[in-house]
């Protein structure tokens, strides 16, 4: 079914995909469950005191998740808030899966960067906003935890600027903090928005709208608060900076929301601003130029592979970041890498686990894909043109196990379950080049990757195995003229070639020393850390 230009130009309008970035532990999937609460999607939230009653927040689907109480896997949420269609992707919160917020990230238009208001600017936090800054990706700032005692609020957003070096607009102001957190100033609206706390932040916290000159809000507040809080507003209204959004688009300067994910505080004029300041679907760029999202024909690309999020069905699920026109269920694509058609029958939207058949969608939506095998991540898919959209990068590995069978005879089943989940991107495959396929190698960005295999392998696959610990720590795609992988073991006894699942050549290394030893007696090799997928019509090489 055809559509008007102007009518896919509106459909693309109201598109807003979005991710959470975060160090662990300061508030993302509560922040996640109270975003879709707000946005009618749920009706009580699962937060995270609720996961310890055995009640696991919604949009941790896996059951090592429920299990440990964090998340490990990127999740979809879908939702529609004021007419907006969102997209919200909620990223792993523990950073041993950075690699998959990374691959993540490259389907987002804008980032919310949340900080806790009692650690501050954290470690994981800082790699991923560098991320955000090379893609240029605009992020929104929602510091968390107020309820708690935690910084000065001055003192947070010059944190932010120094450490992260955008420059900061408050968009909001708390008044309060720890258990005489009452409510922020809305310095754009400039209204004051009073809150209070109701069924332990599983439910909408009532709210009532006040000018800051209203004589009650003094009384409902304070003298002391209300003071204050007209100083610091001066203070802000004199020497803060005005927000630009040319500026915020082009990821030179971040509005700052403040509030409590698990009491609700602020969490409602965060959603109300931020469906605003998102932006809607942006060009992208692709080998052979920018496609702009509104351009009349389908394409996009995978940025991940979920499989057996049904276990009944043992399906597996290429997650699709849509760039451009308008999908339609049962057309069909052709997948560029392959050069194959593929027919795109059973195109699915996400609440976490819980799924829904669509009939279409609209650049900037994420479908889920039924696949059969064909699909791998970074592939593209497009109608009426050949479009390659940049690839999504393997990272190298910094730790490594051998499996060992328990059963020797499951080696089948261990073989399908690795080569799926490595699909997914969780972990790296590699053989030794005299073993080939027997006792396989794993490389992993974090340690708690090989538990999520384990596990999965065992209550997915019904295979149980083993882990030899590998003192290796880095790993290098190889490239360049007369590589001999013996002769280059024969150099350091703490040196291995293995190769990877596409049969490229990776030189794993012990430390640091041997690596750049390697480096420096073979000048004709390249030491490649992160690699491309394959290309249309070929392997990769």
């Amino acid at each position: 079914m055809s559509i008007s230009a102007e009518r896919l130009q509106a459909c693309v309008g109201s598109r807003r995909t979005f991710a959470i970035i975060s160090h662990p532990d300061a508030g993302k999937t509560t922040l996640t469950e109270k975003l879709l609460l707000y946005g009618g999607a749920i009706h009580l939230a699962g937060s995270v005191k609720a996961k310890r009653a055995r009640r696991a927040a919604l949009s941790d689907w896996m059951e090592i998740e429920r299990e440990r109480g964090i998340s490990v896997t990127t999740s979809v949420m879908q939702f529609v808030y004021q007419g907006i269609h969102i997209n919200l992707l909620d990223t792993p919160g523990h950073n041993d899966f950075s690699e998959d917020t990374y691959r993540t990230l490259a389907a987002a238009d804008c980032a919310v960067m949340l900080i806790d208001s009692v650690k501050g600017v954290e470690p994981q936090t800082i790699k991923l906003f560098q991320v955000c800054r090379l893609r240029q990706i605009p992020i929104v700032t929602f510091i968390n935890k107020m309820d708690a005692f935690g910084r000065e609020p001055m003192d947070l957003l010059d944190e932010i600027e120094k450490v992260l070096g955008i420059p900061t607009t408050a968009a909001s102001w708390p008044v309060g903090s720890g258990p005489n957190f009452q409510g922020v100033f809305d310095r754009w609206s400039r209204t004051f928005r009073h809150f209070e706390k109701a069924d332990a932040g599983s439910r909408r916290a009532p709210m009532t709208v006040t000018s800051i000159d209203d004589p009650g809000l003094r009384q409902a507040l304070g003298a002391s608060w209300h003071d204050r809080l007209l100083e610091e507003m001066d203070l802000l209204d004199g020497a803060g900076d005005l927000f630009d959004r040319e500026r915020f688009l082009a990821g030179q300067v971040t509005p700052v929301f403040f509030g409590s994910a698990m009491n609700n505080f602020g969490v409602e004029p965060f959603l109300e601003h931020f469906v605003e300041l998102a932006p809607a679907p942006r060009g992208r760029r692709t080998e052979s130029g920018l496609i702009e999202p509104a351009s009349p024909f389908f394409s996009g690309f995978v940025f991940k592979i979920q499989a057996n999020m049904d276990r009944n069905h043992r399906d597996r699920i290429a997650f699709f970041r849509i760039c451009s026109g308008r999908f339609e269920r049962g057309m069909e694509a052709l997948h560029v890498r392959t050069g194959r058609t593929l027919t795109l029958s059973r195109p699915l939207m996400f609440l976490a686990q819980e799924r829904t058949v669509i009939e279409e969608a609209y650049a900037g939506d994420i479908v889920g894909l039924w696949d059969a095998g064909a699909l791998r991540i970074g592939d593209s898919l497009s109608t009426g043109q050949p479009v390659e959209y940049e690839g999504i990068p393997r990272f190298s590995p910094e730790h490594f196990v051998r499996v060992r069978l328990a059963d020797p005879t499951r080696r089948k089943q261990l073989q399908k379950g690795l080569d799926e989940l490595s699909e997914e991107g969780a972990v790296q495959i590699f053989q030794d080049r005299q073993r080939l396929a027997r006792d396989p190698i794993l490389g992993a960005v974090g340690t708690l990757q090989f538990d999520v295999i384990k596990h999965r392998l065992k209550f997915e696959y019904n295979v149980d195995v083993l882990y030899d610990a590998l003192s290796f720590q880095y790993a290098r795609w190889v490239e360049g003229p007369g590589f001999d992988p013996a002769a280059l073991e024969r150099q350091s006894w703490t040196t291995s070639c293995v190769l990877d699942a596409e049969g490229r050549p990776v030189v794993l290394f012990e430390n640091e020393w041997n690596l750049r030893r390697a480096v420096d007696d073979n000048p004709q090799l390249s030491f490649i850390a992160s690699v491309q997928p394959a290309r249309r019509g070929r392997a990769a090489s």
